[in-house]
């Protein structure tokens, strides 16, 4: 791997978690919303990743410096939060309200998580700058 591979990686990684970021923000902002059918009622997403491998050529097996990139973003398949209002007007015919599927204490982590590795991805840049930058000072 180039010293400016890292580069391209930490900048994908940094893509990747805004995306997750991003996602986090919106499963946040739904948590409590319902809506008139539980069909509707918003679900929770969540990013996929993969690796992403670097263009080589054809004599040299690939290297993962490509980075990761975002291949799907999925429902969440846990059940819907029924929680008993029956002076809702949403609820049913029992009296339960289908609040969606999100937990606030997951996404919290997953938003602490995301934001940690987009700081650590802003390091490595960093460093590889200042890398890059003794390198070119050494034909000084």
């Amino acid at each position: 791997m180039a010293l400016l591979d890292v580069f391209d990686v930490s900048g994908s990684a940094m893509a990747a978690q805004s995306v997750r970021l991003n996602t986090t923000a919106s499963n946040l902002a739904n948590a409590q919303s319902v809506a008139p059918n539980p069909q509707d009622t918003y679900r929770a997403q969540h990013p996929i990743f993969a690796e992403q491998l670097a263009a080589t050529s054809m004599d040299e097996s690939p290297a993962p410096a490509g980075g990761v990139r975002v291949v799907d973003l999925v429902e969440s398949e846990a059940p819907l939060n029924l929680r008993y209002e029956p002076h809702h007007p949403y609820a049913d015919d029992e009296g339960y309200v289908a609040y969606p599927n999100v937990s606030v204490v997951e996404e919290m982590s997953n938003m602490i998580s995301a934001s940690r590795s987009f700081q650590l991805n802003v390091e490595v840049m960093n460093t590889a700058r200042t890398l890059a930058e003794s390198v070119l000072s050494l034909g000084k």
